[in-house]
């Protein structure tokens, strides 16, 4: 207990509301007190997370699976058919006879698909067929 400048007595309060009595000699009945008090806390305090409430959006998604993308290369009047097949090799690790059946396609239809994929993989496969000079662009699969 302590006393007030105005000569009143004042009690401090400590851990959970009680008043500290240690200057009356309660040392021994606060520490028995303060533990039993913590251990009855531990008991009761839950770590479970409070439940949360989550409003979904009024949206309607898509929910089609995910059609891939392509990688196109387009026939062009500079490039020689046998750079185009050297270029397929190296890109995207055909052998001699696949890469030489896409050069075709390109010199006979115009175009060929070469490569399937997400469209991030699609559009780093088209990035790397400019760097060796080939038309090429990305489509959606229809």
């Amino acid at each position: 207990m302590e006393i007030a400048p105005d000569g009143a007595k004042a009690h401090s309060i400590g851990c959970g509301g009680r008043t500290d009595n240690a200057a009356e000699g309660g040392d021994a009945a606060d520490e028995r007190h303060e533990q039993g008090e913590h251990a009855e806390r531990s008991e009761v305090m839950s770590t479970a997370p409070a439940p949360v409430e989550l409003e979904r959006p009024d949206v309607e998604e898509d929910v089609r699976a995910d059609r891939p993308w392509l990688a196109i290369v387009w026939n062009d009047p500079i490039n020689l058919m046998s750079y185009v097949t050297y270029v397929f090799q190296a890109v995207f690790g055909y052998p001699k006879s696949k890469a030489e059946k896409l050069m075709l396609d390109v010199h006979h239809k115009g175009r060929a698909v070469v490569a399937k994929g997400t469209r991030e993989e699609m559009e780093r496969d088209v990035e790397i067929l400019h760097s060796y000079g080939l038309w090429a662009t990305v489509k959606r699969d229809d």
